[in-house]
């Protein structure tokens, strides 16, 4: 059975790039041996992360990223039962929030922000699948 699941999660310290590209290497390299796909927006302040996989994979994943030191706030946006996968490309894509069209985020948001804390995790899953849908992420995997 596949799941896909949707949590956002606030960082506990300031990023440095070097930390987000680990989480990304990391990310690339255990998923695939999962049949774990998904996609990982992330700003200054912000985590989104939508995992698409096998139950049992996709909680445990979700599990370890909530003990996770560098995750605070983390919440469950969306879990739902899935017939095929969204994200199935992408052993980890990556979304640069920052360059996101600020009239795309109004089409979702109640402002030219993204704060999945105040809003549906639906409205968020839908910018995604539209980020995805308009080739607006940088990379599939390395």
């Amino acid at each position: 059975m596949l799941v896909r699941s949707l949590y956002a999660s606030r960082p506990s310290a300031a990023l440095v790039p070097s930390s987000f590209d680990d989480i990304l290497a990391k990310s690339r390299k255990n998923n695939p041996r999962l049949g774990v796909t998904g996609l990982l927006c992330v700003s200054e302040g912000l985590f989104i992360q939508v995992l698409e996989g096998g139950r049992d994979e996709v909680n445990d994943l979700y599990n370890k990223i909530v003990m996770d030191e560098r995750h605070q706030q983390v919440r469950l946006l969306v879990y739902e039962e899935i017939r095929e996968r969204r994200f199935g490309n992408w052993t980890m894509g990556q979304v640069n929030i920052a360059k996101i069209n600020p009239s795309l985020l109004l089409k979702y948001f109640r402002r030219v922000e993204l704060d999945p804390f105040d809003c549906s995790g639906q409205s968020t899953l839908a910018l995604l699948a539209e980020l995805v849908d308009t080739a607006s992420i940088l990379s599939r995997s390395e």
